[in-house]
C-alpha cells in the first residue's frame, strides 16, 4: 500500500533550508514520500538555490526516488523515494555553496545500506553559517563513531567563499552495531588549540588573528597553528578547538570581506567563552546536527544551550515525522537536555 505524502510547512520556525535537508533525509530513510512547501520562505532569497537544488538531486539520485519541482527557485517539491543504493557518487553544486550540507542531507540514508558507499563532493568546504570540513571530521563524525557510525573523509583541496573550488571525498561504511550517545558531561579538558587556514592572502591575517587569541584567551604559542592551504580562490578561516575526555566542540569563523582579522577571530573567542560559560557538553550546531542520526539510530541524550530557533523548528520537523521522538528538558533558563528515541535502540 502507497503512503501518503506528507506536507511540510517550509516556512515554519526560522524558514530555512534546513527544513528541506531534513525533510529529505527522512524521507529517505522512512520510505515517506514528502511534500515541502514554501521552501526556505524565511529567506531573503526564498526558494530553491544551487546548494539546495544539489541536495534534492543528491538524494534524488541515492534513492531512485521520483521528485517534482526539481528546479532552481522552485518554492516546492514533491519527493517519492525509492530503495537507497550504495554505490559510487559524485556531487558538484558548481558554485561556493557548501558541500558539508550536502553531505548531511545525504550521510542517513548511505548509513542504512549493506555496503560502503564513496562520495566525491565538489562546492565550498568553508562556508559561513555551514559546518566547515574541519567541524564535520573533529567534531561531528567523532560523536557518530562514538554511536558506532564508520565514516571516513579525505580533503584534497579547500574552497572558500566565494570562489569554491573545493574537493573531498567521504567513505561510508554500513552500519553493524550501534550505540546510544550520552553526552551529559564533558569530562576534563584533555587539550586546545587555534589553528588558521589560509590562501592566497597574506599571512599577516592569520597572525593577527591568533594575536587575538593570544591576548583575549591567554592562550601560549605552542597551541597556535597556521596553516598555508591550497584553494581555487582567496580565503581564511580561524578554528578554536576544545578537547575533553567525552567530547570535542570547534568555533570557526570564515574571514568576509568588510571584516579585520581581530573581528573574524573575536567572534570565534566570543562563541568559545559562550560555551564554556554555560553548562552545554553539546554546543549549539553540533546540537543542531546530531538529532539526525541520534533519531534514526539508537537514540540518548545531551546537554546543550537554551535552544537556538533553528534548533526548535529542527526538533519539530523530526516530530512530524516521528511522532514525539525528540523531547525536550529544561535545566535551568540557559540549559536544557534532549531525550531522542531512536528508531533502532
Amino acid at each position: 500500500m502507497k503512503k501518503a505524502y506528507l506536507t511540510i510547512d517550509g516556512s515554519q520556525g526560522e524558514g530555512g533550508g534546513q527544513i528541506l535537508r531534513t525533510s529529505l533525509s527522512l524521507s529517505m530513510c522512512l520510505g515517506q514520500p514528502v511534500r515541502v512547501e514554501n521552501i526556505r520562505a524565511g529567506r531573503k532569497k526564498p526558494g530553491l538555490l544551487r546548494q539546495h537544488l544539489t541536495c534534492v538531486r543528491a538524494a534524488k539520485e541515492i534513492c531512485n526516488a521520483v521528485v517534482e519541482g526539481e528546479k532552481l527557485g522552485a518554492s516546492s517539491i514533491d519527493f517519492n523515494p525509492g530503495q537507497i543504493r550504495a554505490g559510487n557518487y559524485h556531487f558538484a553544486i558548481g558554485t561556493a555553496g557548501s558541500t558539508s550540507l550536502v553531505f548531511q542531507t545525504i550521510l542517513p540514508a548511505l548509513l542504512k545500506t549493506d555496503e560502503q558507499s564513496t562520495v566525491n563532493f565538489e562546492g565550498g568546504t568553508h562556508n559561513m553559517q555551514a559546518p566547515s570540513y574541519e567541524f564535520i571530521t573533529q567534531c561531528f563524525l567523532r560523536n557518530l563513531k562514538n554511536m558506532g557510525l564508520q565514516v571516513n573523509c579525505e580533503l584534497l583541496q579547500y574552497g572558500f567563499y566565494p570562489n569554491g573550488g573545493g574537493h573531498w571525498i567521504s567513505q561510508i561504511q554500513p552500519v553493524e552495531n550501534v550505540k546510544e550517545l550520552k553526552l551529559l558531561d564533558r569530562g576534563d579538558r584533555v587539550a586546545r588549540s587555534a589553528t588558521t587556514f589560509t590562501s592566497k592572502i597574506p599571512m599577516h591575517v592569520s597572525q593577527r588573528e591568533l594575536q587575538k587569541v593570544t591576548e583575549k584567551l591567554n592562550w601560549s604559542s605552542d597551541e597556535l597553528f597556521e596553516n598555508k592551504v591550497d584553494s581555487s580562490g582567496p580565503g581564511n578561516l580561524i578554528s578554536l578547538k576544545l578537547a575533553f575526555e567525552n567530547t570535542v566542540e570547534l568555533f570557526d569563523e570564515v574571514a568576509q570581506r568588510g571584516l579585520t582579522a581581530e573581528r573574524v577571530a573575536g567572534k570565534a573567542i566570543n562563541r568559545l567563552k559562550h560555551y564554556l560559560n554555560s553548562r552545554a557538553v553539546a554546543g549549539e550546531h553540533l546540537a543542531d546536527q546530531l538529532l539526525l542520526p541520534m533519531v534514526l539510530n539508537a537514540g540518548g541524550s545531551f546537554i546543550t544551550h537554551a535552544l537556538s530557533e533553528h534548533v526548535i523548528t529542527n526538533i519539530n520537523v523530526i516530530n512530524q515525522f516521528i511522532d514525539s521522538a525528540i523531547s525536550i528538558v529544561e535545566i535551568d533558563k540557559n540549559t536544557v537536555r534532549i531525550n531522542v528515541t531512536g528508531l533502532n535502540g
